[in-house]
């Protein structure tokens, strides 16, 4: 009873991590005016507390071995996790929003962990119709949330005034409309990738903490490795070659690195669940179902008010929830292992 308890709050230090991840984030993004910076930030926080700290513990024992399959199973986790964070970031920085960016993300993402659990258990055939009909709700959920977003009053444009005033009343509407349009397809692109990565790491990392013979520190570890990597050394180095504009300051900073430090005591969260006894199948749709919920009162708490907030994307946010909810009822749960002869 213990071990369920504490699996159950290890699933919650997560969902409750993950949830005010991306409100915290947009504001070290809007601090700073940067996709990449706050980014810096978050393997920098990463680095410190998946990877000194641990280490630091792992130097008084701990169970569990390095090995070669724990390790490249550890680092693909830690690489769809800042992949992810990744999305994440170009999804504001095209003009996306918390209060959907994060409920889309957070609603397609136990679909994609669903299925490749699935296929790396080869469990496809205990996909039944109950559970088929979770996805088809998280989806439309999904799909309400974006349809359905808070809007906020547009700002004016000056430059695009200026350039109707010199060339034309018709040129400036079609170029809006072309521009809006390659903003949305940016912001779903991120979505979609953000949502595939963090998809993917749940699965992953439980492969990578099973090929360590079930270790805590050394898994993480190799995820804040993957972040430094990723997270730090990359952007870094494309700051120049991208023109980047944005600014170092206090504010953002602090922001992007508590943003780090939430996703990195989220990861944290993860490995104790399955530490625990929790399997993808039940861990993360239940930390994608409820980090939604915490998202939006999170982002409401900030004073990001929207000017609406139509019911219809309230249900949306409901049948996201639902939809998680009979994923994790009905997911499949492997096949048993066969009887000795």
């Amino acid at each position: 009873m213990m071990q369920f308890l504490g699996m159950l709050a290890a699933i919650g230090l997560t969902a409750a991590c993950w949830g005010v991840y991306g409100p915290v984030l947009h504001h070290g993004r809007e601090e700073m005016h940067s996709p990449l910076r706050p980014f810096v930030c978050v393997g920098i926080a990463y680095f410190v507390i998946a990877v000194v700290v641990p280490l630091l513990l792992l130097a008084r024992g701990e169970k569990g071995a390095w090995t070669t399959k724990g390790v490249i199973w550890s680092l693909l986790a830690g690489t769809a996790g800042a992949c992810g964070a990744l999305g994440v970031i170009l999804a504001l920085h095209f003009g996306g929003k918390p209060i959907y960016v994060m409920p889309l993300v957070f609603g397609g993402a136990p679909v994609i962990n669903t299925l490749l659990t699935a296929a790396m258990n080869r469990a496809f055939d205990q996909l039944k119709a109950p559970f088929l009909a979770g996805l088809l709700l998280v989806i439309t959920g999904a799909v309400t949330v974006l349809v359905f977003k808070p809007q906020t009053p547009p700002a004016p444009a000056p430059a695009a005034a200026a350039s109707a005033e010199a060339g034309g009343a018709t040129a400036a509407p079609k170029r809006s409309v072309e521009q809006t349009a390659e903003r949305l397809v940016a912001i779903l692109l991120s979505v979609a990738l953000a949502m595939v990565s963090w998809g993917s790491y749940g699965p992953v990392l439980h492969r990578g903490q099973a090929g360590m013979q079930g270790s805590r520190l050394r898994p993480l570890i190799c995820i804040g490795v993957s972040y430094f990597l990723i997270a730090v050394l990359v952007p870094l180095a494309l700051l120049v070659p991208l023109g980047d504009t944005g600014q170092w300051n206090v504010g953002g900073v602090s922001w992007s690195l508590a943003a780090g430090a939430l996703g990195a005591l989220g990861a944290l969260g993860t490995i104790l669940a399955f530490t625990l006894g929790g399997k993808p199948f039940t861990v993360m749709p239940i930390v994608f179902g409820c980090a939604p919920v915490i998202n939006t009162l999170t982002t409401l708490a900030l004073n990001e008010k929207p000017s609406s907030m139509s019911p219809f994307f309230l249900a949306g946010m409901l049948i996201v929830a639902v939809g998680a909810a009979t994923v994790l009822a009905f997911g499949p749960r492997g096949h048993a292992p066969a009887k000795p002869a």
